[in-house]
């Protein structure tokens, strides 16, 4: 399944929907924050229009989340 090209407010409302919570902004890139029973996630997402795909893929690899399990948060 190939990766859409998103923006950074597509992604955050979809890691939103996951129980990711923006924790800072810095410069042009946003820190999303996530605390499960046995892990931390913290994930960071360039402010940009467009992000690459292969920048998408190192997003999900940091939330530990498959590219089905974010399809269906986008698609919501």
């Amino acid at each position: 399944m190939k990766l859409p090209v998103l923006s950074a407010k597509e992604i955050t409302k979809a890691l939103n929907k996951d129980g990711f919570r923006i924790i800072r902004q810095k410069g042009s890139h946003i820190s999303l924050y996530k605390k499960s029973d046995d892990k931390t996630y913290l994930v960071v997402v360039p402010d940009k229009k467009e992000v690459k795909r292969g920048t998408l893929l190192s997003i999900l690899k940091q939330a530990g989340m498959s590219r089905e399990q974010f399809f269906e948060l986008v698609k919501k």
